[in-house]
């Protein structure tokens, strides 16, 4: 038996302005732009559920009430959506219970660490899940709850990683690894270290470190006295690096598929990727792009 507390909380950081998305994100954030039918953010929260998490922390700034909005009840939409005896599975996945959705915000974007350390108050003693957004990760199950299984086993700090072709390294943070392949399906590695961004002959590996966490809340008290590092940020890897080798520290290395939606081609290549995996539309869409290639 263990004394491992569950996890139960995740923390979004969804203060960004999406510049990289103007004018799109002008009036709308960009983590509601869709794929498909789905605004961005709520791939991450779908995720979350399954992965058992029940309490919702978004870390937000101005001009993000619409994510707020999105997963609360809609009275209108649903009175006129059941007059007209339509079917309302699709706004049901949107509504959180009252009280599991928290939102604190962030008055400077002071960076990602910064982010986190705003959602310290709700997060309180508990271990907490993260979610970036702007990383779709889709696998079965969902990457979260791959995660979880790996904390049951081993509890501690972990991060989810991805094994990229060396030659891609230098575009992110890597770890240093010790022990791998143990743990649910192989898939842990120890972390000794972590490198943001190496050339490609000084990286330690070729694991890199994609947007979902599980950490202790001790990392709290690490951001409140951490000073800035790269680009003038407080900076969530400089934590996480001076908790490794105070508590476990382990990679997950994720089963699924990640795509990159922080940037435009991304945002493209998730958007098309899901449409080919959908059976309502994946024969219209390959027929679609097969013609577009062929003008």
């Amino acid at each position: 038996m263990t004394n491992r507390k569950p996890i139960r909380k995740a923390v979004f950081p969804v203060a960004g302005m999406g510049t990289r998305f103007l004018p799109a994100t002008k009036a709308i954030p960009k983590e509601m732009l869709p794929i498909i039918d789905r605004p961005l953010v709520q791939y991450a929260v779908d995720e979350a559920r399954e992965a058992g998490i029940d309490q919702l922390i978004f870390v937000t700034g101005r001009g993000k009430t619409a994510i707020v909005e999105h997963f609360d009840h809609a009275f209108e939409l649903e009175a006129t959506m059941t007059e007209r005896d339509k079917s309302l599975d699709a706004i049901d996945p949107t509504r959180i219970l009252p009280g599991n959705l928290v939102t604190v915000r962030q008055q400077v974007p002071l960076g990602l660490g910064h982010a986190i350390w705003c959602a310290r108050a709700i997060v309180g003693d508990e271990p907490f899940a993260i979610f970036l957004p702007d990383e779709l990760m889709i696998g079965q199950p969902g990457c979260m709850k791959q995660m979880v299984e790996a904390y049951n086993e081993v509890g501690g700090n972990l991060i989810s990683v991805l094994e990229v072709p060396e030659d891609e390294v230098s575009s992110y943070g890597v770890i240093d690894p010790g022990k791998r392949g143990f743990g649910p399906g192989g898939a842990l590695t120890e972390v000794r270290g972590l490198v943001e961004k190496p050339t490609r002959e000084a990286a330690p590996s070729n694991l890199i470190i994609s947007g979902r966490y599980i950490l202790q809340p001790e990392v709290m008290r690490v951001l409140e006295h951490q000073g800035k590092g790269a680009g003038g940020e407080i900076q969530l890897t400089d934590a996480m690096a001076q908790m490794i080798g105070q508590q476990p520290f382990h990679a997950v290395t994720f089963a699924g598929k990640r795509y990159d939606c922080g940037n435009k081609t991304g945002f493209v290549e998730a958007t098309l990727a899901i449409a080919l995996e959908r059976e309502d539309m994946r024969d219209e869409v390959r027929a679609m792009a097969l013609r577009l290639l062929g003008e």
